[in-house]
C-alpha cells in the first residue's frame, strides 16, 4: 500500500537559470578582480571565463538538478535518492537562497534545491509537522 502524497517538490527551471546567472555575475566580478590584482592587462577575460564555466556547468547538470522530486507524505519526506526522513525526525526547515534546508533531530541536513518559492516549501513541510 502506498502512502498518500501531501506535496511534491521539484526544482524549478526558471529559478535554476536565475541562480546560474547570479553565479556567473559573481564569478565574473571575482575573476576580473583577481586578474586585475595580478596585473593582467586583459582582465576582461575573467568575465568570459566565468560565464563560460558557469554556463557549461549549468547545461551539464540541469536535467539532474531540475528533475529531482521530493515527496512529502503523512509520515515521511522522501528524497530523490529514496532516503526516507520520518516527519517526526524533522527538527527545523529553513530557507537558503532558492532552497529549503531540512534539518533532522540528529543533525542531518538535506537541501531541496531550486524552489520557485522556498518559503512556501518550508511552510508546507513545517505545516505538515503540526
Amino acid at each position: 500500500m502506498t502512502e498518500e502524497t501531501i506535496a511534491t517538490f521539484t526544482g524549478n527551471r526558471t529559478t535554476y537559470i536565475k541562480e546560474h546567472v547570479m553565479l556567473a555575475a559573481i564569478g565574473s566580478v571575482a575573476a576580473v578582480g583577481v586578474l586585475m590584482a595580478m596585473g593582467n592587462e586583459h582582465a576582461w577575460t575573467g568575465v568570459v571565463g566565468a560565464v563560460a564555466a558557469i554556463a557549461v556547468r549549468g547545461v551539464y547538470v540541469a536535467s539532474e538538478q531540475i528533475g529531482q522530486d521530493w515527496v512529502l507524505t503523512p509520515t515521511t519526506l522522501v528524497s530523490p535518492a529514496g532516503v526516507r526522513i520520518p516527519r517526526s525526525e524533522i527538527a527545523k526547515v529553513r530557507t537558503i537562497f532558492s532552497a529549503a534546508q531540512v534539518i533532522t533531530r540528529s543533525g542531518d541536513k538535506y537541501m531541496i534545491k531550486y524552489q520557485s518559492d522556498p518559503a512556501a516549501t518550508a511552510a508546507t513541510i513545517e505545516g505538515a509537522q503540526a
